[in-house]
C-alpha cells in the first residue's frame, strides 16, 4: 500500500458571518510556490459562497479575504454556490460548481482572467426530469439499476462534480460530472455546444459516457468526480471521492485511478483500497459525520499535496509522494 500523510487541518470557520458554520471543499490553482484556496464558505441554514484564501507554499496561509470572493447572485443559485473546482486552459481559468436554488442541485461554471473578476457562463448540467432521464437511457440496457434509484421523487435530475481536465483533450474541452452512481465524461469544442440537442444525444447514448463505476468495496455505493485530473507520464491520474455504507450512514473516501492518456476513458488501473479515509477526530465527526472529499491537489518537488473537505466542517490536507502512487498503480495494472 502506498504510504500517505496526514498534513493536518488547512483553514477552520470563523465568526465571520459568511463563514460561520463550515468551509471546506476548495477549488485550487497553484502557481509557483503560490496555492490559491476558492472555497465553499457555509453560513445559516447552508447557505454557501465562495471564500478565498492563498498559501505560500502547500500549508500557511499568508492572505484571506474577509468576505466572500463569489456570492449567489441569480435565481438558479440562490441558495448556494457549493464545491468549487478550478483549472487553467489556454489562459482562461474555470471555475466549476454546484449551483444549488433551494431545491435543485446543478453543475455551473465561471471564467476569469485573473482570478478576481468572474464571467458567470450560468448551468452547464442537463436540465432533465428524473422521468426524461428514464425514457431518454432506456435503450441502455446494462445501465445500473441505481440510476433510477437515487433521489425518488425529485424533478429535476440532480447532476454535481463538474470538474475540468486541465487542458483540452484530442482538442476538445472535456469535463468530468456525476450523475448518481457513475462519474460521467463529456467533450466539446466550445461550451456553446452544451445545448438541449447536445445533452438529448447524450443521454441516448449514456451508456458510451461512462468514466468510473463503483467497483470495490469502499466505493460501493457511489462514486464522484474530485481533483481536476492530473497529466502524468504514466496517464492522468484521478482523485476521486468513494462512497460506502458504514456503521448505518455514508462514509467518503479518496481514491485513486489511472487512466489512458489519449482516450481517459480507458481504465489502466485503479486502487483496490482507498487512498485515504476518514480516521482523525476532524474526519469522523463534524456536520457530517465520516468525510474525506478531495477536491484540488498541489505539486511541490515529487510530493502530491489533496486538498478536502473534512466532515463538511473544514478544510484539510494529505499528501503522497507521487512517483510512489503511480508505482502502486502500475503494480495493480500488472496484476
Amino acid at each position: 500500500m502506498v504510504d500517505v500523510k496526514k498534513e493536518g487541518v488547512v483553514l477552520n470557520c470563523s465568526e465571520t458571518p459568511f463563514e460561520d458554520e463550515a468551509v471546506l471543499n476548495p477549488a485550487v490553482v497553484q502557481e509557483g510556490n503560490t496555492v490559491h484556496l476558492f472555497y465553499r464558505a457555509v453560513h445559516k441554514q447552508n447557505r454557501s459562497c465562495i471564500g478565498y484564501c492563498k498559501l505560500d507554499g502547500p500549508l500557511k496561509i499568508v492572505e484571506k479575504h474577509n468576505g466572500p470572493v463569489l456570492s449567489p447572485k441569480f435565481p438558479y443559485e440562490q441558495q448556494g454556490m457549493e464545491d468549487p473546482r478550478m483549472v487553467k486552459i489556454d489562459g482562461l481559468y474555470y471555475l466549476s460548481y454546484v449551483a444549488f436554488d433551494g431545491k435543485n442541485a446543478l453543475g455551473a461554471l465561471a471564467t476569469s482572467t485573473d482570478l478576481v473578476n468572474f464571467d458567470r457562463k450560468g448551468i452547464i448540467a442537463p436540465i432533465i426530469t428524473y422521468t426524461d432521464f428514464d425514457l431518454a437511457t432506456q435503450n441502455n440496457a446494462l445501465l445500473n439499476k441505481k440510476y433510477l434509484d437515487y433521489n425518488p421523487g425529485a424533478n429535476i435530475l440532480a447532476d454535481k462534480d463538474f470538474v475540468f481536465f486541465p487542458r483540452r483533450v484530442n482538442g476538445k474541452l472535456t469535463f468530468l460530472h456525476r450523475i448518481k452512481p457513475d462519474i460521467q465524461i463529456a467533450s466539446v469544442s466550445s461550451l456553446d455546444e452544451l445545448t438541449e440537442d447536445f445533452w438529448k444525444c447524450y443521454f441516448t447514448n449514456f451508456g458510451d459516457h461512462i468514466f468510473l463505476e463503483p467497483k470495490y468495496d469502499h466505493e460501493i455505493c457511489y462514486i464522484g468526480a474530485g481533483c481536476p485530473p492530473i497529466e502524468t507520464e504514466k496517464g492522468w491520474l484521478i482523485i476521486y471521492h468513494g462512497v460506502r455504507v458504514i456503521n448505518k450512514h455514508y462514509e467518503y473516501a479518496g481514491c485513486a485511478a489511472l487512466m489512458d492518456i489519449d482516450n481517459p476513458q480507458k481504465e489502466i488501473a485503479r486502487l483496490p483500497y482507498p487512498l485515504f479515509k476518514p480516521d482523525l477526530d476532524y474526519e469522523l465527526t463534524g456536520d457530517v459525520d465520516d468525510v474525506c472529499f478531495p477536491t484540488g491537489t498541489a505539486q511541490f518537488g515529487d510530493t502530491l499535496y489533496i486538498y478536502y473537505g473534512a466532515a463538511d466542517e473544514l478544510i484539510a490536507c494529505a499528501s503522497v509522494n507521487l512517483p510512489a502512487l503511480l508505482d502502486e498503480l502500475m503494480s495493480v495494472a500488472k496484476n
